[in-house]
């Protein structure tokens, strides 16, 4: 691989494509869209097998200049490695998914796919700051045209909603942004996360940041956006949604805040495990009452990306460690939620749970399929949902008991809503006769179903393969964080524990394998 542009590649395949999708007819825009994301999983798989576990943190780096303070750099480490992934596995399959869905101006709407794949994977490996902010905030523009234009009958609301949410916060960001690079003299990212910012700054930089990457997320109370997008936007962009974009908070915080700011963010963790629990709670008990499928899932990913938040800020390689998984997890678990939901409603038309009743009579492997996924939302052991949640809660139980408690409680609650609505879908009497004439799934749904089931019990029953890649740079996160550990509040926080052995490491993934 050594010369090989490999990731200026994959940003550079679907952008072509788009640009064909536009000009040429809607069946062969679908083969198009299809085509260019299948050699991009190929491209990423490729990257995946020539990644050195235990080389250097930064590797496949490009550089170019472009002009005076903005370089064309491209580069990944283990972290970013796995969300590239994630994001190439789930094109091929949105576009599948919107097959026969999409019926009017397919050009436009596979073009606007393949746009998002660019920005989505130039997020993931953008290493100057700049280049990571003009992909970051590019990714708003497909992702509104896809809902405002082939979205539900309120999707005008929703996309705007999303749009300004999103872009809002993102304003101060680039302030911050702008700031930094002043002082530090670089716009080079890598060279940022190991730069000393004046702790007295880095409250005001760290707040920047997290106006931006809260939203993202979405944390609570900034998540309302969240719910009405999904509701509105066609399967494929909430599983995209859900999957991918979601995933860009987390990883900003990963990449910007905790390495950046890490004075900054002990000092704000308690607000940060305060608004997590809520969220947790809070969305969960919302989740119980919906009536529409859709939205239900979208309260429960609010739940569980607040995991992902109080496993980041535990400040121990656990908690960091589960972050990472349940990123994963829920990237695969809530989109192939969402394509359940697509699967049912392309046949009915409607996401009433009330609708629907005693559909494992009719549709038997439909029923399968979305009893694992519900099991391994609610984190069954031998699911990916499970890894992800186990260490997270360790990683945060030792740090405080309290604030482990009340998401353990979450997910009970997460149980209770996730349990609840298969029962009403899967089981019960078949009270409406269209529903109970459904057929069962058909060779394009089994082939965007099965890919995802197989991952989700990869990764619940041999999580190392996901883990190796990202160990180092946990572990170089964690030592950069380890000077600010969070003291204070008895309630919110406890001594650092003393580092684990290499033997008591090796015991703690092996139990958690």
């Amino acid at each position: 691989m050594a010369g090989f542009p490999i990731l200026s590649v994959m940003l550079l395949v679907p952008l072509l494509a788009a640009v064909a999708c536009l000009l040429v007819e809607a069946r062969t825009a679908r083969w198009t869209a299809l085509i260019a994301t299948l050699v991009n999983l190929g491209l990423g798989m490729v990257l995946w097998a020539n990644y050195d576990i235990g080389g250097a943190q930064w590797q496949f780096v490009e550089r170019a200049a472009i002009f005076s303070g903005f370089e064309w750099k491209l580069g990944i480490d283990g972290i970013a490695l796995m969300l590239i992934m994630l994001s190439v596995f789930l094109m091929p399959i949105c576009i599948g998914a919107s097959w026969e869905a999409i019926e009017k101006r397919v050009g436009e709407y596979m073009a606007a796919f393949l746009l998002m794949e660019t920005l989505m994977i130039g997020v993931f490996a953008a290493q100057d700051i700049f280049l990571f902010y003009i992909m970051f905030e590019a990714g708003l523009i497909p992702m509104y045209l896809i809902i405002g234009i082939w979205g539900g009958q309120d999707r005008i609301y929703a996309s705007y909603k999303f749009f300004l949410y999103t872009l809002l916060g993102s304003v101060l960001m680039l302030i911050a942004m702008l700031w930094m690079v002043h002082e530090a003299g670089t716009t080079d990212v890598p060279t940022l996360m190991a730069y000393d910012f004046d702790p007295k700054v880095q409250t005001w930089l760290w707040l920047a940041f997290f106006a931006s990457f809260a939203v993202k997320m979405p944390m609570w109370p900034v998540h309302t956006w969240l719910p009405d997008a999904h509701v509105q936007a066609p399967t494929a962009g909430s599983v995209i949604l859900a999957g991918v974009l979601l995933k860009m908070g987390g990883y900003g915080f990963i990449r910007f805040s905790l390495p950046m700011f890490p004075e900054a963010s002990a000092q704000f963790a308690p607000l940060v495990f305060a608004l997590s629990m809520i969220a947790v709670v809070v969305t969960s008990l919302i989740a119980l009452v919906q009536h529409d499928m859709k939205k239900l899932i979208a309260y429960s990913s609010v739940a569980h990306m607040a995991i992902v938040t109080i496993g980041l800020f535990a400040f121990n390689p656990q908690g960091l460690e589960g972050a990472m998984i349940v990123m994963l997890s829920h990237g695969l678990v809530s989109g192939a939620l969402f394509l359940c939901v697509g699967v049912i409603y392309d046949r009915l038309h409607t996401r009433e749970i009330d609708r629907y009743g005693g559909l494992s009579i009719n549709m038997p492997y439909y029923a399968l399929f979305f009893l694992l996924f519900t099991m391994a939302s609610i984190g069954l052991p031998g699911t990916s949902g499970f890894v992800g949640e186990f260490l997270s809660l360790a990683g945060i139980y030792q740090i405080s008991t309290w604030v482990a408690l009340v998401c353990t409680t979450g997910i009970i609650l997460g149980a209770a809503y996730m349990l609840y609505l298969y029962r009403r879908v899967a089981f019960g009497e078949q009270k409406n006769a269209d529903a109970a004439a459904m057929p069962d799934l058909d060779k394009r749904e089994w082939l965007l179903l099965a890919p995802i089931a197989a991952v989700v019990l990869w990764m619940g029953v041999y999580p190392e393969s996901f883990m190796a890649p990202m160990r180092a740079d946990i572990a170089a996160l964690d030592a950069r964080l380890a000077r600010a550990k969070p003291e204070g509040d008895a309630h919110l926080t406890a001594p650092k524990p003393k580092a684990a052995t290499t033997t008591e490491e090796h015991a703690a993934h092996g139990g958690a394998h």
